[in-house]
C-alpha cells in the first residue's frame, strides 16, 4: 500500500500552508537568530573567564600592609643617584619627620630639566595635611629657564615681594587667600642657585615653606 503524503501544515499567522520560498526564508531567519544568540553567549562566557583571571591575578599579587599615605621615598639617596645625570648637586632638604616625600624624580619638561620633590606635610598651624614642592630647573646649554615655565609651575600667580633665606635672594609669591582645595600654590618662593632656578611652594604655612627654602639652600651649599 502506498504511503499517504501528509497535507501541508497550515501556518496560523498566514491562515494557509507556507510556500517553499516562505519556508526557506523562515529557516534562514531561525539560523541567523541562532548564530546571534550563540555569539552573545560566547561573548558573555569570555567576559566571565576574563573577570575570573583578573580576580586570580589580583589575589596573587603581594601587597604591603601600608597605604599611599605611609609611603615616603629617600630624597637624599635619590638626589645622589640622579646627580651624575643632572651634572650638578640636587636639592635634598632636611624636613620634619611628619612630612612624607611622595616623589623625587629627575625629568624633562620641554627645554627644562627638572628635579622635583613633592611632599605631603602637616600644617602645624591647623594640624591638617598640606602640600609642599621643591623644583630645581635648568637647561642643557646653561641658558636661563624660560619665564613661561616658571609661571606655569607657580600657577600664573604674581610676585608680591622679595627676601633672603639661606643665602639666596627669593622672589615671594604670597597668595594665602586662595582655596587650598583648588590650588597647590598658596605661598611660593623663586630663587637662583648657580644658574639653576629654584622653586619652593605649596599649601603649607608661609613659615613652614620659608624653613623648607632655607633647608633647600643649605643642601645645595653642601
Amino acid at each position: 500500500m502506498a504511503k499517504q503524503q501528509k497535507p501541508p501544515v497550515v501556518v496560523a499567522e498566514l491562515g494557509r500552508p507556507e510556500t517553499p520560498a516562505e519556508t526557506a526564508a523562515r529557516k534562514a531567519e531561525n539560523s541567523r537568530l541562532y548564530r546571534e544568540r550563540k555569539t552573545v553567549n560566547n561573548l558573555v562566557f569570555s567576559l566571565l573567564v576574563t573577570l575570573a583571571l583578573v580576580a586570580v591575578i589580583f589575589l596573587m599579587v603581594p601587597r604591603g600592609t601600608g597605604g599611599f599615605e605611609d609611603v615616603s621615598v629617600d630624597v637624599p639617596a635619590l638626589a645622589t643617584d640622579a646627580a651624575p645625570s643632572a651634572g650638578r648637586t640636587l636639592a635634598a632638604p632636611a624636613v620634619p619627620e611628619a612630612w612624607k616625600a611622595k616623589q623625587a624624580v629627575l625629568s624633562r619638561s620641554g627645554d627644562v630639566n627638572v628635579w622635583r620633590v613633592n611632599y605631603t606635610t602637616v600644617d602645624e598651624t591647623t594640624g591638617h595635611e598640606a602640600y609642599a614642592a621643591v623644583l630645581q630647573g635648568f637647561t642643557a646649554d646653561g641658558e636661563p629657564v624660560d619665564e613661561h615655565w616658571i609661571a606655569e609651575q607657580l600657577e600664573e600667580q604674581s610676585a608680591t615681594g622679595t627676601e633672603q633665606l639661606g643665602g639666596i635672594d627669593w622672589t615671594v609669591y604670597d597668595h594665602t587667600d586662595r582655596n587650598p582645595d583648588e590650588a597647590n600654590m598658596l605661598f611660593g618662593l623663586q630663587g637662583e642657585w648657580n644658574g639653576d632656578t629654584i622653586l619652593v611652594f605649596g599649601t603649607d604655612s608661609p613659615a613652614a615653606l620659608r624653613i623648607l627654602a632655607t633647608q633647600v639652600a643649605e643642601s645645595l651649599a653642601r
